[in-house]
């Protein structure tokens, strides 16, 4: 999500979801993609460019499984994601659990930048889904003042996010490969309306870096 720690103020709001439920105690909304280089190298933070095309660095990626066993039920579900950035190691974590890894949420400036994404395989009649959380505005007024750019930032990354999915979860995705086929439903959370939301990104394998498609909008009442 681009240089929101620079600039650090983004986020939307939806009706109750397991995602609010888990984050009802964070008033903040994170979104910070800074831009990060090193003294010679032309080295930048795989998530979070304002500018430019966004790059999946696997190296960047750290994986956590909590409460999973992969050995004994590979790609067991229900499975959530929760994906969090730091901008001083330009690192990202990823737990992977049966439910959204609220610890990993907690910390003032976790609470203060809000660029954390969950995310919850679900079911719904009779088809599997990805179910995308993004907060983009409310609880923090810098956060009201830069929806606008938070919501342009969670839109340009979220392809790199749902590839950081697939590439750390593959136990899943080695189980079960047709879920690539699975439809992609991103929720803007907002308390301002327009950025109040959920879009349709279509079937993941179309909606991973190499070109996402346009999304289909639901405004929510």
């Amino acid at each position: 999500m681009a240089a929101l720690s620079a600039s650090m103020l983004l986020a939307p709001k939806l009706k109750p979801s397991a995602y609010e439920d888990q984050l009802s105690s964070l008033s903040l909304s994170r979104s910070s993609r800074s831009i990060s280089k090193t003294k010679n190298a032309k080295s930048f933070c795989p998530v979070m460019r304002l500018f430019g095309p966004a790059i999946f660095e696997a190296s960047k990626l750290k994986v956590l499984s909590l409460g999973l066993d992969e050995e004994k039920n590979p790609g067991k579900l229900p499975r959530a994601y929760t994906l969090t950035h730091s901008d001083v190691t330009c690192q990202l974590t990823l737990a992977i659990s049966r439910t959204i890894n609220n610890s990993q949420l907690q910390g003032w400036y976790n609470k203060l930048q809000r660029d954390e994404v969950v995310a919850e395989w679900k079911k719904v009649k009779g088809k599997m889904s990805l179910h995308v959380h993004c907060h983009i505005s409310g609880g923090h007024f810098l956060l009201d003042m830069f929806a606008k750019l938070r919501y342009y930032i969670f839109c340009k990354e979220l392809p790199v996010v749902l590839k950081a999915f697939v590439h750390g979860d593959e136990a899943l995705f080695n189980t079960y490969p047709q879920l690539k086929e699975a439809l992609v439903w991103v929720y803007f959370h907002s308390n301002l309306p327009e950025f109040n939301k959920v879009e349709c990104w279509g079937p993941l394998k179309d909606a991973l870096p190499h070109g996402a498609p346009l999304p289909r909008t639901h405004q929510q009442s």
